[in-house]
């Protein structure tokens, strides 16, 4: 009988944490990036991953230091002529004639489905780059709290990390 509580508790706690990780939210109080390809051929969407690399790094840069909503939405206000300059280097660098537009503002989100959370469509303040036509898959994230933007410099400087629950190793050699 205390084998079967123990196991009980263990079980439970497990499922306890598994569902922690999958309830992440995005602030209500939040700054979004999102590119969308011209289409989704692969050479429209290798375009729009650069695209998303090359500024990323300079809103990672931008927004690194900035302690508030406020003073991030200020920063990306000024720097979008910097940004309007990097696509540009970018459709060059990949001879690329494709037109583009960079929007401040509101801009509309479809409903997303990332690691097990739904995120919300809806209009949400961000900066959005759209390639050519606007009509293939697109990539989003949060760049304040710069979420994204730590993950893609902890890319660059790490290689991924995988933790290992060790109870939970036991229960699925054990009991699946």
């Amino acid at each position: 009988m205390k084998k079967i509580v123990i196991f009980s508790l263990i079980v439970i706690s497990v499922l306890m944490i598994n569902q922690k990780e999958h309830n992440v939210v995005i602030p209500k109080e939040s700054l979004r990036f999102r590119v969308i390809a011209s289409s989704n051929q692969s050479q429209d969407q290798s375009l729009k991953i650069e695209v998303r690399d090359d500024i990323q790094k300079h809103l990672y840069s931008d927004l690194v230091r900035t302690d508030s909503l406020q003073n991030a939405k200020k920063t990306v206000e000024e720097n979008m002529p910097h940004y309007q300059k990097i696509i540009e280097e970018t459709l060059m660098r990949n001879h690329s004639n494709q037109e583009y537009t960079l929007n401040y503002g509101l801009n509309y989100f479809p409903e997303k489905v990332y690691k097990g959370v739904s995120y919300e469509e809806g209009y949400y303040e961000s900066l959005v780059v759209t390639l050519g036509d606007g009509k293939g898959d697109n990539w989003w994230c949060v760049m304040f709290p710069p979420l994204c933007l730590l993950e893609a410099e902890e890319s660059e400087t790490k290689t991924e990390v995988e933790y290992k629950f060790f109870i939970q190793e036991l229960i699925n050699k054990y009991f699946k």
